[in-house]
């Protein structure tokens, strides 16, 4: 029987290597993916996902099992990147924005490159409270109320921020398409 994310947890909190080791397998591809859809960059999600991953033991020690393992981690995930874009930004460095990440699949052409370049472009207008969003729900694929526990917030927030990103999308297009 396989041990759970929250057992695992609490013993990595108290020490227990192997047992930090096996959470580290299980949900490193979900810190890095996160990671990258956060900064934009796999180059700075590498880099965040290791530090994030460096932390954890540290961190556990404050996990109180108050919410699902996942749940704590992806909000460990989004304080990072946010910690890393006030970082960046402290140095002069414009945050990486959502650019490569995108763009990795270099095969397609024509109008879908076009699309997600646009795409791309457009998110790094948004306000990195709706980047988050946008990178939990579509991204992460996670319901409006897991995001909402990822993020601290009521599921209503959420599903206003899902819609003004909806409504933000929508009129960037439509004065692109007039000019």
């Amino acid at each position: 029987m396989e041990t759970s994310d929250e057992r695992l947890a609490g013993a990595a909190a108290e020490g227990d290597r192997g047992a930090f080791a096996l959470l580290v397998e299980r949900h490193y591809d979900r810190i890095f993916g996160l990671s990258w859809r956060l900064t934009g960059s796999r180059t700075e999600a590498e880099d965040l996902a290791q530090d994030i991953c460096a932390a954890l033991p540290m961190k556990l020690r404050g996990w109180r099992g108050e919410a699902r393992f996942t749940t704590w981690l992806y909000r460990v995930v989004v304080n990072a990147s946010h910690d890393l874009r006030r970082r960046q930004s402290a140095h002069s460095r414009a945050a990486a924005g959502w650019g490569d990440w995108e763009l990795a699949r270099q095969d397609e052409i024509g109008e879908a490159r076009a699309a997600q370049e646009w795409l791309a472009a457009a998110m790094t207008a948004l306000p990195v409270e709706l980047r988050d969003t946008v990178a939990l729900v579509l991204g992460e694929e996670m319901t409006q109320a897991e995001a909402a526990a990822v993020l601290g917030l009521a599921e209503g927030t959420v599903a206003w921020r899902m819609s003004e990103v909806k409504k933000r999308l929508r009129a960037m297009a439509l004065r692109e398409a007039r000019a």
